[in-house]
């Protein structure tokens, strides 16, 4: 037969442990417990324990709670020291009351009761001092041999742990023999130890885990002072806690109603301390308890939450944060390849990270600087066009400037003056006061000497008000200067304007020129448009900038100059070159556009072999001006085969212009030359360019010109101003003679009229210069450079044109001031300088008093030496109203009758270390003199022994005394040759 399974029915198992009502109860009734003053305390005690409490009255006092708010202060005011004791503190203090004393001293002290300084004294004193009792140290010792351990049982709460051991079983045993051992042969030891010189270590000197697990003596005398008696510890040995030891029955007993939050808490204790594989712990029972009612509701603690149930935490955790520990406990093989693995993972991402965040910042600034790029570029197109537009702009205005030219130069008509130095920015940037060096030209507003011209002024920089009144002064003397009566005045501040640009205050040190200034200045601008609405007007710019173009489109009105780019190519040194040797004048021997140390060498060389009379070469870039960019060389001083080459020239006689008979000497020459140059050759200003390294490094960049110095020591430069009209009209303005001051290269004044050669010689290489700047679409003024000399073969008088600025100069400003002050005239033919003559006066005499004799006619010749480069520093000292009370006192000053004298020109209104000057007479030698004897006057009266300054004073009183040594001369000759052609007569 078949049998069936029979099926029994087993009764579900219940599980172990409290329901969370029951924990929640259990909670709830510990706390009362906990709580006398809990209302359920008695009944949770009699109904689960039986113990009947007595009844406690509880003496809280309960305040009946107030609806009302007290409101200001609920404390009585305490008393203060008196006003009267307050403003006079010789009165006698108030007297102290029994609750002002209350308070204490430091609340007497703060109300002003007891003053600040007042010495207290104590009595009693709250410090009394005693003697220290001092136990001897053989007592420490006594008891500690003696071990009382319970069977089977002991408190391992004292215990130190070992961490140096690798088992742990062994701390058992030595336990045990411990306690086998007797307390007498301890105390021998311990004495002996003492007699000898190293004595035994003690339990309490032992580091924590040098020794093994022993007992140590009662709870009463702990072995260290960071173990407290307790009840509730217990120990957690190998992650593992000993469930049968009293401690711990004792604590799971004290704490059986929250016994489940601890036993979570022990579980997470036991898997630390296995994942560290911490040999001993000993816990805290209080703490844990607090610490599992804190974090009942957590799913997990910390580490460092977990630490602080822990007794021996400090040897705990040191041993947790042992490299490595982490490794050493269950599963420490396989945690150490997961730590690995993740760590390996987290490199390469972390690396992938930083690529891909490098890539994603290299697009984007590969992004940004296309962007930018296109922007500038479109920035820059746009740029070129609106350049483009304005150059047209500014050639249709010409045009019609030029056709109707002859109707505006005898109309009333408004001049705008902008002083501009429009080179490039490297030059700029090296100009020191670049803005008062803008504004050396302040005299074109003596343009207003035609009635029909008034001027706008465009100053670089700000002009004070005393300035203002000097010129206003100055300006209104034009009515004294016609009718020679001191006594009449013009006012002739509704004829001219000077704006200053807003722009200048906002660019203070970007070393921008007047026309780029402007250009950002709308309120000048929109100024300036009213002052000429209506009114026929043109600007006279300086050098031209390509701001001077967009001023001009902006104001809508012509320019009396060339375009910029024509401007600055002909005032370059190699295109005034090709402009001389187009008009056919007389050049020195130079060669020109020169970029390579190759073409520089070779240059020199052919240079040297053609000219060997020529001593000194001048190398001159292009792009500088006012003899900044000049450096020389005496290069026939050091050529070791001068003597040797000159006579192959005088054996070849004429021949020597033929290339076959200069090769010899052409190959030594250029052997020699860069020897030559790299040890002599000097700049000329070493306050630009130090060295000739520097020199060299811009002309090769920028260009430049070799050019021939005179073969003599005698030579002389002059200076002619000249104007190119839009109708075509080539004039002479102004010329003269330059003064040199700190160096034979560069103009620091001039002594008007030129004196120094025969004027049709001037006059025709002035007009071929000027037809050949006609020829290439030149307007405007520009000046002309020459030097004359004595050449040593022929004994003729040689003129070499050596310069060409296309701008309107500073020796032509000052020169519009000398007309101004003299209303004279310049002959550009004669090259005489004549004033009017004075007016007669009527005067009745009587028949016996008139003279047989004629009267000799009044001399109408004027010299006059000008210049607005004077500097010294110690004029800043000294203000312009005291100035010229100096001058008047030393006899300084300009006779409008006789139009003879001095007048000056202001340039810096602020710091005052520039000035311009000018002396008419009716010699040269006498304004040489005047010149000189000015200049002498004012370097005594500003300067002291102690303090000469920073000046240019004296280099030009000895040029000035070389001139005159030289005009007496030629003077002297003169009458020599005038007496004897009338002996011979």
């Amino acid at each position: 037969m078949d049998t069936q399974p029979v099926l029994t029915h087993q009764k579900p198992k219940q599980m172990q442990g409290a329901s969370p009502g029951q924990k929640s109860k259990q909670s709830w009734n510990i706390k009362a417990m906990n709580n006398p003053y809990n209302p359920q305390n008695r009944p949770v005690l009699q109904d689960n324990y039986g113990i009947q409490l007595p009844l406690i009255e509880d003496r809280r006092q309960h305040k009946p709670s107030s609806s009302k708010v007290v409101r200001g202060s609920t404390v009585e005011p305490l008393a203060v020291l008196p006003k009267a004791n307050r403003v006079d503190p010789q009165l006698v203090p108030p007297p102290i009351s029994e609750d002002d004393a209350r308070q204490g001293i430091l609340s007497l002290i703060q109300r002003g009761l007891i003053p600040p300084a007042a010495e207290l004294t104590l009595d009693p004193s709250p410090v009394r001092h005693r003697m220290a009792p001092l136990h001897d140290p053989i007592d420490r010792d006594k008891g500690k041999g003696q071990q009382n351990i319970s069977d089977g049982v002991f408190n391992l709460a004292s215990v130190k742990l070992d961490i140096a051991s690798k088992t742990t079983n062994s701390s058992v045993s030595s336990v045990d023999k411990v306690s086998a051992r007797d307390s007498p042969p301890m105390e021998k030891r311990a004495r002996s130890g003492r007699r000898g010189s190293a004595p035994l270590k003690t339990p309490v000197q032992t580091k924590a885990f040098e020794m093994p697990l022993q007992p140590l003596p009662p709870p009463t005398t702990p072995a260290s002072g960071d173990f407290k008696a307790s009840n509730y510890r217990f120990a957690i040995q190998h992650g593992r806690v000993r469930e049968m030891a009293a401690d711990f029955l004792a604590f799971k007993q004290h704490y059986c109603l929250s016994w489940g939050s601890i036993v979570s808490m022990l579980k997470h204790l036991e898997r630390m301390l296995t994942e560290y594989a911490v040999p001993v712990a000993f816990i805290n029972g209080d703490k844990l308890a607090d610490l599992a009612l804190e974090l009942e509701l957590d799913n997990r603690p910390s580490i460092d939450e977990l630490l602080v149930v822990i007794v021996n935490r400090e040897d705990v955790e040191a041993l947790m944060k042992r490299p490595g520990r982490r490794y050493m406990g269950i599963n420490g093989d396989h945690v150490a390849a997961t730590k690995i693995q993740a760590t390996w993972r987290r490199y390469v991402e972390r690396k992938n990270y930083l690529e891909f965040r490098r890539l994603r910042w290299a697009s984007g600034v590969i992004a940004i600087t296309w962007i930018m790029n296109v922007k500038i570029a479109q920035v820059r197109k746009q740029l070129k066009r609106t350049r483009a537009d304005e150059l047209e702009s500014f050639r249709r205005r010409t045009k019609t400037f030029c056709t109707q030219w002859n109707r505006i130069k005898y109309s009333k008509r408004v001049l705008i003056h902008v002083p501009s130095l429009g080179y490039a920015q490297p030059i700029r940037d090296s100009i020191k006061d670049f803005g008062i060096r803008q504004n050396t030209q302040m005299s074109r507003l003596c343009d207003l000497k035609d009635p029909n011209v008034d001027v706008i002024y465009i100053s670089p920089v700000p002009v004070n008000d005393e300035t203002i009144q000097y010129y206003g002064k100055l300006l209104g003397l034009k009515a004294a200067i016609d009718t020679g009566n001191v006594q009449d005045h013009i006012d002739f501040s509704e004829r001219y304007k000077i704006i200053v640009p807003e722009a200048v205050k906002s660019f203070p040190t970007h070393r921008m020129c007047l026309a780029t200034h402007l250009k950002y200045s709308t309120k000048a601008l929109r100024r300036i448009k009213s002052l000429i609405k209506g009114r026929d007007a043109y600007i006279v710019p300086g050098m031209v900038h390509k701001d001077d173009l967009s001023v001009a489109s902006i104001l809508d009105l012509p320019m009396l100059c060339t375009e910029p780019d024509i401007a600055h190519l002909y005032s370059s040194k190699s295109g005034s070159k090709r402009v001389f040797s187009s008009a056919n004048v007389v050049i020195p021997p130079s060669e020109y556009d020169i970029y390579s140390m190759s073409q520089l060498y070779e240059s020199l060389s052919q240079l040297v072999t053609e000219n060997l009379d020529v001593r000194t070469w001048l190398f001159k870039l292009d792009e500088e001006f006012d003899g900044r960019g000049i450096a020389y060389c005496h290069v026939t001083d050091h050529l070791k085969c001068y003597a040797w080459a000159a006579k192959e020239a005088k054996r070849y006689g004429d021949k020597w212009s033929k290339k076959w008979a200069q090769e010899p000497a052409f190959m030594k020459i250029q052997t020699e030359v860069p020897d030559i140059l790299e040890n002599y050759a000097t700049p000329v200003k070493t306050k630009v360019y130090p060295t000739w390294e520097t020199f060299l490094d811009a002309f090769l960049s920028k260009g430049g010109v070799i050019e021939a110095c005179p073969p003599t020591d005698n030579v002389t430069a002059l200076t002619v101003d000249m104007l190119i009209e839009p109708n075509g009209k080539i004039s002479i303005l102004s010329l003269g003679d330059q003064i040199h001051a700190e160096t034979e290269y560069g103009c620091w004044g001039l002594s008007v009229p030129q004196s120094s050669v025969d004027s049709s010689q001037l006059n025709d290489a002035c007009h071929r210069i000027g037809e050949a700047c006609k020829a290439r679409a030149v307007i405007g003024h520009f000046s002309v450079d020459f030097v004359t000399f004595i050449d040593p073969k022929t004994e003729d008088q040689s003129l070499w044109a050596v310069d060409l600025t296309m701008t309107y100069s500073d020796t032509l400003a000052t020169f519009k001031l000398l007309q101004f002050v003299t209303n004279g005239k310049l002959d550009p033919v004669n090259h005489v300088f004549d004033i009017p003559p004075p007016k007669k006066e009527t005067k009745r005499r009587r028949p016996k008093a008139k003279m047989m004799e004629e009267e000799l006619p009044p001399i109408t010749n004027r010299f006059a030496v000008l210049s607005s480069k004077l500097h010294h520093t110690n004029l800043a000292v000294v203000h312009y109203s005291v100035f010229f009370q100096m001058c008047r006192a030393h006899g300084i000053g300009y006779d409008i009758k006789e139009k003879q004298g001095t007048v000056f020109t202001l340039i810096d209104s602020f710091n005052r270390e520039n000035l311009g000057m000018i002396t008419v007479a009716d010699s040269l030698q006498g304004a040489l003199t005047t010149f000189s004897r000015n200049l002498s006057v004012i370097h005594q009266e500003i300067s002291a022994p102690n303090m000469q300054g920073n000046t240019n004073f004296k280099a030009v009183i000895d040029d000035v005394d070389g001139i005159l040594g030289t005009t007496s001369e030629n003077a002297e000759e003169q009458e020599k040759a005038k007496d004897g052609s009338q002996h011979m007569e």
